[in-house]
């Protein structure tokens, strides 16, 4: 039993950086998505590793490497979920942020623009 191959819509933040800034297939907006949901979950696992550092370390706490790197692990895992999901905001923000024009002194300045 044979499916059709189903056309799939390419998620950006699905992709690696490297692969990102290089597809033809994408446009500059959603490059642009990409890059910032991928810079929010950077943002995001530094937040969670501080987090996750004990103000003091008990004895029980030498459990050794693997469980520092299963704690890792996690950490990005739920740092890639939560940038996925929208809801922290910041990868919104930050796009928001390269795509309007910026304001100076009241004036909205092109960078774009030749200067006069």
């Amino acid at each position: 039993m044979e499916s059709s191959p189903v056309a799939r819509k390419l998620n950006p933040s699905d992709l690696p950086l490297d692969r990102l800034v290089s597809n033809r297939g994408l446009s500059e907006k959603e490059k642009l998505a990409g890059i910032s949901h991928h810079f929010e979950a950077i943002l995001l696992r530094q937040f969670l590793n501080d987090a996750q550092k004990p103000l003091l370390k008990s004895k029980g706490a030498m459990l050794g490497a693997s469980h520092d790197i299963y704690q890792d692990m996690i950490v990005n895992q739920l740092a890639e979920a939560i940038s996925k999901t929208g809801t922290f905001g910041l990868a919104n923000s930050f796009q928001a942020q390269m795509t309007h024009p910026h304001k100076v002194d009241g004036q909205t300045a092109d960078r774009d623009a030749p200067k006069q």
